[in-house]
């Protein structure tokens, strides 16, 4: 199909950010003239429209690095994972801390910050768009549709996979940028092991008072407020509620993540990605 493709050597651990610097160098390569490039992920298709519209914004906005608009589950009635993701998708329209993998870049930006962070497993889209707000680049998501994704998620290992990557990702941009201004991803690392943290140490303490454990009641209490927030947006109770169990529990395998990252940073182990389907 005249379709130009990169071989990665192997031979070098893989990950997502390589594949897109590699990409974009071979593009630039070829044109060195593109100003603007359309990453899409693996799984995902561009919706009608998307580009034009997104060209169209960031030709007038000379401030803006990144244009995202929505991703969509191609199929969020086939599990209630693939619906956690659909709902996952939907940030605020705007101005935006980050983007995902799918999102048009400005070449000149993204040279400036030397493109993404190679060595990253996950979360190398929202370390990205720090390094490129820290330049006063702007992050934009558009109201309009952007992308159909494909997450294909029927398990719950599936899910608790996700979740762990996400720890990790979680635990390493804190690592690279915690100790800036904005204090990077601290909120969600400390939120993290918090809240498991807390959950071991009432676990250990039942054993000299099992009474203790009634301590725990503090779980669905937080999903029931977790759910009255989420159905004043999303006007449905089931929804509401399904995502704030989800984002209960899954303080957990993110907490492992954080725990993975620290393990090899202590042991100087190198990181591998953690694919979920």
């Amino acid at each position: 199909m005249g379709v130009v493709v990169i071989n990665l050597d192997l031979s070098i651990p893989f990950t997502a950010a390589r594949a897109r610097n590699e990409g974009a160098k071979a593009l630039l390569n070829l044109n060195p003239q593109v100003e603007f490039i359309q990453f899409v992920d693996g799984d995902c298709e561009v919706q009608a429209g998307w580009l034009e519209k997104a060209y169209d914004f960031i030709k007038q906005s000379d401030d803006s690095a990144v244009v995202c608009g929505r991703r969509r589950e191609r199929y969020p009635s086939a599990s209630v994972f693939n619906q956690l993701c659909d709902l996952e998708w939907d940030t605020p329209v705007g101005e935006a801390k980050s983007c995902g993998g799918d999102a048009l870049i400005r070449v000149r930006a993204f040279k400036q910050v030397n493109g993404y962070n190679e060595t990253l497993i996950a979360g190398e889209e929202p370390e990205m768009c720090f390094r490129m707000r820290q330049h006063s680049w702007k992050i934009m998501r558009l109201n309009c549709e952007m992308t159909l994704h494909d997450a294909s998620m029927t398990r719950v290992s599936q899910w608790w996979k996700r979740h762990k990557r996400a720890g990790h990702a979680y635990a390493e941009s804190y690592f690279l940028h915690g100790n800036t201004a904005e204090k990077f991803r601290l909120k969600e690392v400390r939120s993290n092991l918090l809240w498991s943290g807390f959950s071991i140490c009432i676990l250990i303490m039942t054993l000299w008072q099992p009474i203790i454990l009634i301590a725990l009641s503090i779980y669905p209490l937080q999903i029931i407020r977790l759910t009255y927030r989420e159905v004043r947006k999303y006007k449905n109770m089931s929804l509401a509620l399904m995502l704030s169990i989800s984002n209960s529990i899954s303080k957990f395998p993110q907490t492992l993540g954080i725990l993975m990252f620290i393990k090899n940073k202590v042991f100087r182990d190198q990181s591998e990605i953690i694919e979920y389907k």
